[in-house]
């Protein structure tokens, strides 16, 4: 696949108002939303190289988990093992040992679960959790032990087919989403199976993507940029998420991915080198900025401030 710099632009708008959010500036009231941008970006570059080496009949699973441990894990260990000794000195028992069930959580992806089970994401302690975020790599993990199998199983049937199966899987995702969004929110905010369908607008925008190749689309990018800004600094932590209001940020992403190509202004904005800058480091800037604000908020004895 071609290296897009609006896309690396794209991955900055998401890391950066979650950061921000972390660190309790007041207009980045939605910059939350930024995971759900990244689940779109993610999405559909990965559907993207699985669909090319289909395509040419070289695809493999095997070589598929290996790249993905080789882009995850090693930045991932660094991170944990860094966690340990200042939870070591800093945390109390209690808090020292979910910290213990959330390293084991994390390093098996399934910290998204352990959350789930423990506490909600707005509550007041989850502040203190040095690997909260790493709920996020537990949903896109498990969706990517799955879905490429499941596309190697479909495109036996052809591409339409497997393009079909996927509008299906995407509804069905979205309709738990809602189902659970009411029956138990806290719950609900984790699980893969209320996330998948913003990772698979990605891979539809994949598939569709290769149809419209390099159209471009002034009003339709502006429009999708519009609808992540609205998002990021007009929602809230009592939105309920995910759910409809989901679809603001993921459609947004998602007609950036598609119509933000050369010559359009959303391209050249999200192309600024500053973007792109902040865009190829996105992985360690969120990796590393909830871990630094949690144990700030540990040792500090005064709340923290957007400015401490």
């Amino acid at each position: 696949m071609e290296h897009r710099r609006e896309i690396d632009g794209l991955r900055a708008i998401a890391v950066v108002p979650v950061v921000l959010w972390h660190a309790g500036f007041a207009p980045f009231s939605g910059g939350f939303v930024g995971v759900d941008i990244f689940f779109v970006i993610s999405g559909f570059l990965i559907t993207g190289i699985i669909i090319h080496e289909l395509d040419e009949g070289r695809f493999s699973l095997t070589r598929f988990y290996e790249r993905r441990a080789r882009r995850i894990l090693p930045a991932l260990f660094v991170v944990v093992v860094a966690c340990v000794p200042f939870a070591w000195f800093w945390m109390l028992p209690d808090m020292l040992e979910n910290f213990g069930q959330s390293v084991v959580a994390t390093l098996l992806f399934a910290n998204n679960l352990l959350l789930a089970k423990t506490s909600g994401y707005w509550d007041l302690e989850a502040e203190f959790k040095p690997l909260l975020h790493t709920w996020s790599l537990g949903v896109e993990e498990q969706y990517y032990v799955l879905f490429p199998l499941l596309l190697l199983i479909l495109w036996r049937w052809g591409r339409k087919f497997a393009v079909v199966a996927t509008a299906v899987i995407l509804l069905a995702s979205f309709a738990m989403c809602e189902i659970g969004g009411h029956l138990s929110p806290q719950v609900n905010f984790y699980l893969t199976t209320s996330r998948a369908w913003e990772i698979l607008v990605g891979s539809i925008c994949a598939f569709v993507g290769l149809r419209l190749s390099r159209t471009s689309n002034e009003a339709l990018s502006a429009a999708g940029l519009l609808l992540i800004a609205v998002s990021i600094f007009l929602y809230d932590k009592n939105v309920p998420f995910p759910s409809l209001f989901t679809v603001v940020p993921v459609v947004g992403t998602a007609l950036v991915l598609l119509f933000a190509r050369q010559g359009t202004i959303a391209c050249s904005v999200l192309s600024l080198p500053p973007l792109v800058g902040i865009g190829l480091i996105s992985y360690s800037v969120y990796l590393w900025h909830q871990p630094l604000f949690a144990f700030a908020r540990t040792y500090s004895l005064e709340p923290l401030t957007p400015l401490s």
